[in-house]
């Protein structure tokens, strides 16, 4: 099972399809960052994309 590499808080294998960068790497998710700041950041990597 995926986990953020902030915290170690294990997420769903869905959510780390949405929300990790082309790595693999979750810099945040829902148990340590606010909802918000996670659609910022996919916000933000899809434009660059």
């Amino acid at each position: 099972m995926p986990s953020c590499d902030h915290c170690g808080s294990h997420v769903s294998d869905r959510f780390a399809r949405v929300f990790a960068d082309e790595s693999g790497q979750l810099f945040a998710c829902p148990n340590c960052s606010a909802n918000a700041g996670i659609a910022e950041a996919a916000r933000q990597r899809t434009r660059s994309a």
